[in-house]
Order: structure tokens, then C-alpha cells, then sequence
């Protein structure tokens, strides 16, 4: 039994920092209330941790080959467990978003770390299964993550959706220490500082323009910077990429017709089926009344029907060229979130069920399959950044859609509320509701028009997730096609079968 402990500690690990993608989700009304934040911390309080470690999972890889990968792991671990201890302890937005930051920085440590160290320590027949446990925690975490949310935060409070984190990190180490040995490739070349610079402060600026445009409109001089200095750092990364002998990414792989309809592909599963459950855990809680176990337990029939499906597809369609489980699974995806457009201004929780399980079907068939296309579609001898390529396309789908999704959502509250007549601003209101602030606004209404204020605001919040499920339908419809089209099997053997470990990508966020 001893040789499965390094598997136990990365597997910890795994679950950990992707539990930590959406388990905040469910506790965004508590935690609004717990720190008086606003609409846009509350989205930063997400996005800076999927940002974060979606700009810094190549670099991570790099540093792990200079420096040992071991060291890395433990560091991130390390490092994840104090910033978990920060997000808990947190007395206002700014430290919460602060210390999600930095519980970013350590998960792109572990993440980066994961597929290399399974396949350092294990060979044969215990990889094949080590990969397959690994791959199983993962669906497993995006099943977890709204129910253990709801869980702690209805019993506990939302500061335990962090500190749980800690004996978990510490058990984790603990194991690490004793049971996993050091690797490093210190002939893979150098960091790449300046490209990992860039690209961070490209993305970051991008999202902080989006979230900026929800209270100060896209006309907004603070906004307009911002989107022209991401533009600006974007074309320098481009440009060092290029220049550069061992780059973070290799720009050439995007000549390939199949990488880059694979990376949008990656980008648009996450962004489509999952950016969207911040504004359904809002709803439930906000608008229907919910407490947060129920609210978790709403999000649940997309992540089991993706967690069985994948565990079931694994066996059944490993012989099917990957560009038809990707392509079908975005179609699916695309088919059920506009399913989820059955939500009206009357209806309950369970006009949601038919829509996210369509969806967690398409995820369960899609989600396995992409980072062994990804390895599959570059040269061998740049699989592991086509590996960390989709992972961080992946990550930065999610991080882009949220506050796009807000912007979409809080747009069209505005107009539905401004049509009622009942609201002196209709776009601040429509921020607040948004934002989860029903119910404080129903307060505020006198007594003869609170049953008017209700129906409006139903109304509204109804109508802005309509226009959010129908976006990623049709962005996740052109982005099945575009896979369908673009992508053809490879030519050479499959990775497992020339002796090189397979990256598992994760079902969830």
C-alpha cells in the first residue's frame, strides 16, 4: 500500500484546488453579507483565483523542471494552506480577493506538478491506474464542490468553505514528504519571465475591463484603458513568444488547424457549462429562497450525470477519434444550456433539471477526452505545453465568461426593471439583483407594490440568465462544429501507447 501514497497526496491535492473553483459559488450570498461586497468583489472574489492559476500553470511547469518538481508541489501545497487560512480569516473584499490570489498562486504549483510527478512515479500497469484514480478525483471535485459549499456554509458558515482546507493540505504534506521523490529536468530550458509577465498582466487587465464595464458601462475611461493596456501587453507577449528560444508557448502550434480548435474548444466547454452556476446559485438563493444545501444540490445534475458519463465513456469510447467526443460533447453542452432556457419569471429550481443534465452529459463526453487530444495534436517533443496549454485555456475560459455574463445578465435586468416603472434606478438596481440583492430590495419596496417589485424582479433575474444560457449555447454550438471540422486524428501512436503518461484533465472548472 505504500507506493499509492503519492498518489493520496496528489490526489488531495487535485481535489482541493478544484473543489476551491466552485464552492464559493453557493456561498456568495452569505459571504456578500458577511463582508458588505459588492457585485464586483464578489466576482473578483472567483475569477482572481481561476486568473490566477490560468496565467501562471506554464510558467509553474517550467520552474518545477529547473527547480525540482517535488519542491514545488510541497511549496504550492504550503502556500495554498496559509492562503486558505487568509480567505477564512478574511475582515473585508479586499483581503478575501487578495488571498484567493495567492490560494491561485499555490494551485497552479500543485496543478502543474500533477501529471508529471503520477507519471515519474509510477510505470506499467500502476500508471494506467494512478491516471485513472487521478482522473476519477477530478470529476469527483466538480460533484462536490456545490454541495459541500452549501453544506458548510448553511452549517457552519462561509468561512469554513476555506479553512476546511487546511488539515487537508497538512495531511497532504505530511504524505508528500515521506512518499514522494524529487525529479527535475534542468536542461528544459529557462523561465520565461518576461512572456509569464505579460500574459498575466494581459489577462488580468482583460478581466478587471469586463468586471469594470457591469457598474461603469464599456464607455467608461477606466474601462477603455484597461482593455487598450491588456491589448498592448498582449502584442509584446506575442511578440517575446516569437522572439524566444524555448517559449512559454510555441505560437507555431497554433498553425495547426486541430491545436487551435482544441484550445477553443477547451475554453469554450468551461466557459458554457460552468461560468454560468454563479448566477444559478444566485438565483436559487436571491430570487427562489433557498438555503445554500438546497441551492448546491440544484447544481448537482450536471456534475454527477458528468461524473458518471465520463467514468462510463472512459471504457466505451476509447477508440472513438477524440474530434467526435469533443465535437458532440460541445453540441450537447450547446443543446443544454439553451434547455436551461426554460426558466421563466414563475418557475422553480427543477426547470433547470432537463438542461444541466443534457449538459453534464456533454461535459462527461468532452472533458476526459481533451487533454489527450491536446498531447496528441503537437509534436511529442512539446506534449506537456500542449498539456499546460489547454489547461490554461480552460481556466481562462471560465475567468473571461463570468464577468461577461454579468455584464449580459445585469444589461438586460436593467431593461426589464426600467420597463416595469417600479424602480427609480433601474441600473443600480439591476446590479444589486444581480449581485444576489433580491431580497433587499423587496424590503425596500412600500407595502402596495411589493407583490409588483416581486413579479419584476423574478422577471428580471429570469430574463437575464435567458440571455446567459443563450449565449453559451451558441457559443458552445459553433465551438462543437468548429472541433467537428477542424480537428483530425493524429498520426502518430497515442501517447500511452509509446510509453509517455497522459494528462488528465479535469471534468469540472
Amino acid at each position: 500500500m505504500r507506493k499509492w501514497l503519492p498518489l493520496v497526496a496528489i490526489s488531495l491535492s487535485t481535489f482541493m484546488l478544484l473543489v476551491d473553483l466552485t464552492i464559493v459559488t453557493v456561498a456568495m450570498p452569505a459571504l456578500a453579507s458577511g463582508l458588505h461586497s459588492s457585485f464586483a468583489a464578489l466576482q473578483w472574489t472567483i475569477d482572481i483565483y481561476v486568473l490566477v492559476l490560468a496565467a501562471l500553470l506554464l510558467a509553474a511547469g517550467s520552474v518545477s523542471d529547473l527547480l525540482g518538481r517535488r519542491r514545488v508541489f510541497l511549496a504550492g501545497l504550503v502556500l495554498f494552506a496559509i492562503a486558505s487560512l487568509g480567505c477564512g480569516l478574511a475582515t473585508d473584499p479586499g483581503v478575501l480577493i487578495a488571498a484567493r490570489g495567492v490560494q491561485g498562486v499555490g494551485a497552479a504549483a500543485m496543478y502543474a506538478t500533477n501529471a508529471a510527478l503520477l507519471g515519474i512515479t509510477y510505470t506499467g500497469r500502476d500508471r494506467a491506474l494512478a491516471f485513472g484514480v487521478w482522473g476519477a478525483v477530478n470529476g469527483a471535485a466538480a460533484a462536490a464542490g456545490p454541495i459541500l459549499g452549501g453544506v458548510l456554509t448553511e452549517h457552519v458558515g462561509w468561512r469554513a468553505i476555506f479553512l476546511v482546507n487546511i488539515p487537508f493540505a497538512v495531511l497532504a504534506v505530511l504524505i508528500a514528504v515521506r512518499s514522494i521523490v524529487e525529479s527535475r529536468n534542468p536542461g528544459g530550458g529557462r523561465v520565461d519571465l518576461p512572456g509569464a509577465g505579460l500574459f498575466t498582466l494581459a489577462v488580468s487587465l482583460l478581466v478587471y475591463g469586463l468586471i469594470r464595464t457591469g457598474e461603469h458601462g464599456w464607455t467608461d475611461r477606466g474601462t477603455v484603458a484597461a482593455f487598450v493596456v491588456s491589448a498592448v501587453a498582449l502584442a509584446f507577449f506575442l511578440l517575446v513568444e516569437s522572439r524566444r528560444v524555448d517559449p512559454m508557448i510555441d505560437l507555431r502550434l497554433f498553425r495547426r488547424p486541430s491545436f487551435t480548435a482544441l484550445m477553443v474548444g477547451g475554453a469554450v466547454l468551461t466557459a458554457s457549462a460552468f461560468a454560468n452556476l454563479m448566477f444559478v446559485s444566485l438565483w436559487a438563493q436571491s430570487v427562489l429562497g433557498l438555503e445554500p444545501v438546497a441551492a448546491g444540490l440544484v447544481l448537482t445534475p450536471l456534475a454527477a450525470v458528468s461524473f458518471v458519463v465520463a467514468g462510463v465513456g472512459g471504457r466505451l469510447l476509447h477508440r472513438v477519434a477524440p474530434q467526435y467526443s469533443i465535437g458532440v460533447g460541445l453540441l450537447l453542452v450547446g443543446v443544454g444550456t439553451l434547455l436551461c432556457m426554460l426558466v421563466g419569471p414563475g418557475s422553480t429550481w427543477t426547470a433547470l433539471i432537463p438542461g444541466l443534465s443534457v449538459t453534464g452529459i456533454g461535459v462527461g463526453l468532452a472533458s476526459p477526452v481533451l487533454a489527450s487530444a491536446a498531447l496528441t495534436a503537437a509534436p511529442a517533443e512539446r506534449a506537456g505545453m500542449a498539456n499546460g496549454a489547454m489547461n490554461t485555456f480552460r481556466q481562462l475560459g471560465f475567468a473571461v465568461a463570468v464577468p461577461v455574463f454579468a455584464s449580459v445578465a445585469a444589461g438586460r435586468a436593467r431593461s426589464v426593471l426600467a420597463d416595469s416603472g417600479l424602480f427609480d434606478d433601474p441600473g443600480r438596481a439591476a446590479i444589486g439583483l444581480t449581485g444576489g440583492s433580491a431580497q433587499g430590495l423587496l424590503a425596500q419596496a412600500p407595502e402596495p407594490v411589493r407583490a409588483a417589485v416581486q413579479h419584476a424582479l423574478r422577471a428580471a433575474y429570469a430574463s437575464g440568465l435567458d440571455r446567459i444560457f443563450l449565449f453559451s449555447g451558441i457559443v458552445a454550438l459553433a465551438a462543437g462544429a468548429a472541433v467537428l471540422l477542424l480537428v483530425r486524428a493524429p498520426a502518430r501512436p497515442e501517447p500511452e501507447r509509446s510509453g509517455r503518461p497522459v494528462a488528465v484533465s479535469a471534468p469540472g472548472a
